[in-house]
């Protein structure tokens, strides 16, 4: 009996240490968590966070950054934007979980609250800095607008050239201020697109005009001109004012166009007429091989009548006296051809001796 008590009291002793020595690990588990989490809990249990000690440790079985998260919502609290705004503890660890930035949103979102932009809210911050915009800095723009080179600083050309319609160039530089449009700030276009539309209209505007002098003479219609043409749509942009900052007079081209026409007319004159003349070249010859020809027949025409009159003296049909007067009137037309003809011995001064 007495080695069974024994054994009874060693049972309930081993017992007691194994119990106690879970308490003791429990304990020291829980001073654990409570030493690493204890200034997080403080800090929200102090300013109203209501992010507890659990809440903390699930942050670390989920990877999330529990300072992070707890600052990030002190922010929110101080600020007067608590749950009912959609700044929950699970909301803000589910944006860092997406990758997002969880402070830059929530500055963000403060910086428009105290601006009173009412178009920003927590799931709107959080869609854009998840789109890759930065969202403060589209609050802060909003808020202080922001001036564009048009054309931007460091671009190959140093100003926007339009011609009038009169042809005198202007070089014109502009200064393009814009605030951000948070509405269609995700996929709305960049400063890109409102530098080539604000181009694209100033030189529209310039070739819209009479003469040179015009644009010269009141700058703001290019302004007015180009604002009227709504070129912040579909942009991450609000065009607030379009201002031009210098105009210089350029080159005279529509002058340098109609030379370089004229010379152009020119040319194509120059090769019609050597056409033509090559034509009237090319009949020339023709013509002057027609005479040739003409005169290779005469010559052999000529040729024939010593046979016809030979054939005439064998038949008898023409007299040797004959033959004598015909050779006289030969004689006497070309004589008298011979005086006709210009230096002949019957032109002259001395003809009439």
């Amino acid at each position: 009996m007495m080695l069974l008590a024994q054994q009874a009291d060693n049972f309930r002793n081993l017992i007691t240490i194994v119990v106690v020595f879970f308490v003791v690990i429990a304990a020291l588990v829980g001073l654990a968590i409570f030493t690493r989490y204890f200034r997080l809990w403080i800090q929200s249990k102090t300013t109203g966070a209501g992010i507890s000690i659990f809440d903390l440790l699930g942050m670390t079985f989920r990877k999330v950054d529990s300072r992070v998260i707890v600052r990030s919502k002190i922010m929110a609290v101080q600020a007067g934007m608590g749950d009912d705004s959609g700044i929950t503890s699970k909301a803000l660890e589910a944006h860092y979980l997406a990758g997002g930035n969880v402070p830059l949103v929530i500055r963000a979102i403060i910086a428009a609250n105290k601006a009173r932009i009412v178009d920003l809210d927590f799931k709107r911050a959080t869609m854009i800095d998840l789109a890759g915009r930065n969202v403060l800095e589209a609050v802060q723009t909003s808020v202080y607008p922001k001036v564009i080179d048009c054309p931007a600083k460091g671009s190959a050309k140093d100003s926007l050239d339009g011609i009038a319609q009169n042809g005198i160039q202007l070089k014109v530089r502009a200064r393009v201020t814009v605030r951000a449009n948070l509405a269609q700030l995700i996929g709305g276009a960049t400063e890109e697109t409102i530098i080539a539309r604000v181009g694209e209209g100033i030189v529209s505007a310039i070739g819209s005009a009479a003469s040179h002098g015009e644009v010269l003479e009141n700058p703001d219609k290019i302004s007015k001109t180009v604002l009227a043409r709504r070129l912040d749509s579909q942009t991450a942009f609000e065009i607030v004012s379009i201002d031009i900052a210098d105009i210089d007079v350029g080159e005279n081209v529509g002058a340098r166009l109609q030379a370089d026409q004229a010379e152009a007319d020119l040319r194509v004159a120059r090769a019609k007429a050597e056409g033509r003349r090559a034509m009237a070249v090319a009949a020339e010859r023709e013509r002057i091989a027609e005479i040739e020809e003409n005169r290779a027949k005469v010559v052999q025409a000529e040729a024939e009548v010593p046979k016809a009159i030979s054939q005439a003296f064998r038949e008898g049909t023409l007299g040797i006296m004959d033959y004598y007067r015909l050779r006289n009137i030969q004689a006497d037309t070309e004589m008298r051809t011979s005086i006709a003809r210009p230096g002949g011995k019957g032109s002259g001064p001395g003809a009439a001796a």
